[in-house]
């Protein structure tokens, strides 16, 4: 470690059956001069996950391994381990992903932010390795993030690969979050993050972003992030309710949360139909309709996205890289020299 690094940030880690790849996200966290203290929850898992997570520990003393016997999602893994943490900057590592070399040195240089985020480069597991090497060196270029943007920003479409502004993975300051009394939503299984930003921007967050690139995600079909079931989509449209309730907002912002709202429910109500169809057969999804016909241009138009999109070439991962493996989660001009 150099001795000019300040040790003031605390890397969250809640991970399920992730024993592959939890020890690579914890050393990377680890290999960070900043990095005070390591909270990996091992949230339920039936494999090694905190026996290969305690793998990883160096001679610091800074990895905590807590274990709940009983799953309890995401958000509330990291809700327990913001309560046990005693950094003053929090930072999110999903258990698959990992830090590049000087991730927190970049962010920190960073003035006057709540939170402060960077780009991500998406990548398969074959592309982990190189990644140091092969990932863009990007001009910082740090910008504010307003609530419309970020809203907007997180209003999906289809045949595009994950890109939502809801993926970035920032540094948050405690101070912010104690208060304003936030913290994650333990009823949210898909679209924490993104909830628990969300009412942070409300409460006049400063959200900066640069687009030099520190984190890695890996892509795989079978990432918990990637599933969700019809419930979860139906608790996170009534979050952006709740969010309209509680708050004070511009009629603009107000606006684009209603949007964000509608476009979450009209998900929900297409993979409503379609489970009841599996079910119940089309009878069932039909009558189901009939009693709600503000959910037909969803479903109708979620059924037409779903055909068209079996018949659209492949998106290649790259947009622009070294490797074609490898993509980015903003777009990023000037490369440094």
């Amino acid at each position: 470690m150099t001795a000019a690094a300040t040790m003031d940030v605390c890397v969250i880690i809640a991970a399920k059956n992730a024993a592959e790849t939890i020890a690579r996200a914890v050393a990377s966290a680890l290999a960070e001069p900043e990095t005070a203290e390591v909270i990996v929850i091992d949230d339920g898992s039936t494999d090694t996950t905190a026996s290969s997570a305690l793998s990883a520990a160096d001679d610091t003393g800074r990895l905590n391994v807590v274990r709940f016997e009983n799953n309890r999602g995401p958000a509330a893994a990291r809700n327990h381990a913001v309560a046990i943490s005693r950094s003053p900057i929090l930072a999110i590592l999903d258990a698959d992903d990992f830090f590049l070399p000087g991730r927190l040195t970049r962010l920190l240089a960073v003035s006057d932010w709540d939170f402060v985020a960077d780009n991500i480069a998406f990548m398969d597991e074959t592309a982990a390795a190189s990644a140091a090497a092969d990932v863009g060196r990007f001009q910082p270029e740090p910008r504010l993030l307003d609530l419309n943007g970020f809203v907007e920003g997180n209003i999906s479409h289809r045949g595009v690969r994950r890109g939502e502004i809801g993926f970035l993975k920032p540094l948050m300051r405690r101070d912010f979050l104690s208060t304003h009394q936030l913290a994650y939503n333990e009823a949210l299984r898909l679209g924490e993050d993104y909830d628990l930003y969300l009412r942070a921007l409300a409460k006049g967050a400063r959200y900066k972003i640069i687009h030099s690139c520190g984190y890695a995600a890996i892509v795989r079909g079978n990432s918990l992030s990637g599933s969700h079931r019809t419930e979860d989509l139906k608790r996170l449209y009534e979050a952006d309710r709740g969010i309209l309730a509680d708050n004070r907002l511009s009629a603009e912002a107000a606006a684009v949360i209603r949007r964000h709202e509608r476009h979450i429910r009209g998900r929900y109500e297409h993979r409503r139909f379609l489970d009841l169809k599996r079910e119940g057969g089309p009878i069932a999804a039909i009558t189901y309709l009939l009693g709600k016909p503000g959910a037909i241009p969803a479903v109708a138009g979620g059924i037409f996205a779903d055909k068209a999109e079996r018949i659209r070439p492949t998106e290649a991962l790259a947009e622009r890289g070294n490797s074609n493996r490898l993509r980015y989660l903003l777009p990023a001009s000037a490369e440094l020299s």
